[in-house]
């Protein structure tokens, strides 16, 4: 059986406002900021289609039309290129567009991660599925971030969390975990914590934005209270799966760039600008 076979679905998450990118995010969505010249989401539908995932969920809000848009047709566009050297460039998206599938929802309120996966449970149905935030930006010369957690998703069939290691200084701005090592780069989660006080995080392996779930989240979620800052976080709701069977951390192959802060949008434009130059 592949990996196309197991996982179909993959969500994203794309309700939030944006405010570190403020005046730029004011009316245009976060995840259409472009990295060179594809935006933030082009990037992680083209991961999920890469593993096998075909029917893409999105968990829109106000003000989000734009990322509608941009998975669907342009007449007017297409017609004045037409023809033109500049059609060329049309060539990801339309290939996007073809293979994949999109559907969409809107989460009435902005009450966190868990929040916005639950509002997306109609889309998703009965099945394991992926998540991908798409404001972390994962590369890597080899199987992308997904296709990975896929390959071991096929041999435990449990939750996945995507995690690196991450400096001393920055463990609260992360979900935390603490496992037991199964092999290499693999952990079974025992204990995790959502943005732990300085001094209070269980180790430095913190939960990246890709995450592969079983349909039993769902009814976690709806009795999980909320948490942090008032919201309904993945992060308690995995803990509680974790404490009722298993949920692995897997340490990723790859890079990856927190294109939610500046200075990581700069740095993961650099590089791309920079591969795409070497590739040209």
């Amino acid at each position: 059986m592949t990996t196309s076979q197991i996982l179909r679905k993959c969500l994203f998450p794309a309700a939030g406002y944006g405010t570190r990118f403020l005046p730029a995010t004011k009316a245009m969505p976060k995840e259409m900021m472009p990295i060179v010249n594809k935006p933030l989401i082009q990037y992680g539908v083209e991961e999920a289609l890469e593993a096998g995932m075909t029917d893409m969920a999105i968990v829109t809000g106000r003000g989000k039309r734009a990322l509608e848009d941009h998975f669907d047709v342009n007449f007017e566009l297409e017609a004045q290129i037409q023809g033109t050297d500049k059609e060329t460039y049309l060539d990801g998206i339309r290939g996007i567009m073809q293979e994949a599938s999109f559907t969409y929802t809107r989460q009435k309120s902005m009450r966190g991660l868990g929040d916005a996966i639950l509002t997306a449970e109609n889309m998703i149905g009965d099945e394991a599925f992926a998540v991908v935030l798409a404001d972390d930006l994962c590369v890597h010369d080899g199987p992308g971030v997904l296709s990975q957690m896929l390959e071991l998703y096929r041999q435990f069939r449990c939750s996945i969390v995507a995690i690196m290691e991450v400096p001393e200084g920055e463990t609260h701005k992360y979900g935390v975990i603490a496992g037991e090592p199964l092999k290499d780069d693999l952990y079974r989660i025992e204990r995790m914590v959502e943005k732990p006080a300085p001094g209070q995080e269980p180790s430095r392996l913190a939960i990246i934005g890709r995450y592969v779930l079983t349909p039993d989240i769902f009814d976690i979620l709806r009795t999980t209270p909320l948490g942090r800052n008032g919201e309904l976080q993945i992060t308690d709701a995995l803990a509680e799966q974790a404490r009722r069977g298993c949920v692995l951390a897997y340490r990723f192959k790859g890079r990856r760039f927190d294109c939610g802060s500046i200075d990581g949008y700069v740095e993961a434009t650099n590089y791309c600008y920079q591969k795409n130059q070497g590739s040209s």
